[in-house]
């Protein structure tokens, strides 16, 4: 039975039909009918999460002024125009909310129908709140931050008890520049409110900031380009800018890197930079000049820790004498580096396909990505097989339970080592 299209028509009796299969569910035993693959796979990382159906979230919210610095930092504060252009009219009419919550899953904004903000008042669906799905269960917010793809929750599909007469359609929004997440724009209301387009226009509209979000980040290089351009003119030998996240704006005198990754806190002075060695650092608006100092760099293998403890967010860390920096991985580039950490004699680019799609035949796309992974990683990858060298010390952290490996990832290697049970 297709309970969305039934949703759509009588809302009330989809209603009574999720409610009876999530009671029995959280049972032990089979419904009369099986619930859509996304919600199953959400209670079973909830219910190992330990998160209790019937009583209050464990979390707290965070105090106004710890919100008012999170709005203030996120980039999501840039594209809140966007988000209320497309969302916030449509919202209210509809007895609707929209929210917006942060990669750590609390929620930064709220607006829309009034009697509807009291309701989510109740529900603790407040700015501050901890939305995450290990902490409140399958939810509009938690749930497409964990799987990095629109999801509707309908009812009863929710975990929470007292969130069953609600229905909420999240999209999560992602940095345009490398994948990594800035956070989940969600239109939530009774249930009785739901409609099935809901959905394909907050994914829509959270496309567009993030479209947005793309062109504030070239506006901002072509600034900083104005700037550094006549100073590099005037420089001999190797030299850079880039703004604060490493991406660069004008080079001379080395081919042209599209991201430099630096040290998580970097100040002026001297620096031994991924990719580009022992460098000078100097503040500039909006960024940094950076000036190779040419010295021969230590040959060493350095240290890397690919951090999979947190599902929703996976990391690298590299470490070395003179610098250590951390990025967020995209979906792809974990399921890439995972499968090269735990295979460290190497794969070819058929075999890395063969373990990511399930078909040997897509190595254009796994060249594209390992070109994009050796930008950051270079000094670390050899090529012909794809590997890890011999003299790096590779640290993988994987979460405790072995169901949450990856839980956004459909590759058949990622999934065949997750071991029985809900794939996601």
């Amino acid at each position: 039975m297709d309970v969305a299209r039934l949703a759509a028509v009588d809302a009330a009796q989809a209603a009574r039909l999720l409610s009876e299969l999530r009671e029995a569910r959280l049972a032990g035993r089979r419904g009369r009918i099986a619930p859509r693959p996304v919600i199953e796979q959400s209670w079973g990382r909830t219910l190992r999460s330990g998160v209790d159906p019937d009583h209050d979230f464990g979390a707290g919210p965070l105090s106004p002024d710890e919100v008012r610095r999170r709005r203030e930092r996120s980039p999501l504060r840039d594209v809140l125009p966007v988000l209320r252009e497309g969302l916030l009219s449509v919202a209210d009419a509809a007895q609707h909310i929209m929210v917006v919550a942060d990669a750590d899953g609390r929620v930064l904004w709220r607006e829309g129908s009034s009697p509807v903000l009291r309701k989510a008042d109740g529900l603790g669906f407040a700015p501050g709140a901890d939305w995450r799905e290990d902490v409140v269960g399958t939810n509009g917010v938690g749930t497409p931050a964990v799987v990095r793809r629109p999801v509707q929750v309908f009812a009863a599909e929710h975990f929470a008890r007292s969130l069953t007469s609600w229905t909420c359609s999240g999209a999560p929004i992602t940095d345009p520049r490398d994948g990594t997440l800035l956070g989940v724009v969600d239109v939530s209301g009774p249930l009785e409110t739901m409609h099935p387009a809901t959905l394909a226009l907050v994914d829509s509209v959270a496309k567009l900031a993030e479209a947005r979000l793309r062109e504030l980040h070239l506006d901002a290089l072509e600034r900083l380009r104005a700037v550094a351009a006549p100073m590099l003119a005037r420089l001999g030998g190797r030299a850079v800018a880039v703004d604060a996240g490493g991406w660069t704006a004008a080079v001379v005198g080395m081919p042209y890197p599209r991201r430099l990754m630096l040290p998580t806190s970097l100040s002026p002075g001297r620096h031994r930079l991924p990719a580009l060695g022992l460098c000078s650092v100097e503040p500039l608006a909006g960024g940094w000049l950076l000036r190779a100092v040419d010295e021969p760099a230590p040959a060493e293998g350095g240290r890397l820790v690919l951090d999979l403890a947190r599902p929703r967010r996976p990391s690298v860390t590299v470490g070395g004498d003179a610098c250590s920096w951390s990025r967020e991985l995209s979906p792809r580039h974990a399921e890439l580096l995972y499968l090269l950490a735990v295979r460290r004699t190497g794969r070819s680019a058929a075999g890395l396909a063969e373990d990511v799609f399930g078909d040997a035949s897509r190595t254009v796309t796994v060249r594209a990505e390992m070109s994009r992974i050796r930008r950051y990683l270079g000094p670390l990858l050899e090529h012909r097989p794809y590997r890890f060298r011999e003299d790096a010390e590779v640290e993988v952290r994987l979460p405790a339970d072995p169901l949450d490996l990856l839980p956004c990832s459909n590759a058949p290697a990622v999934a065949a080592d997750r071991g029985p049970g809900p794939r996601s």
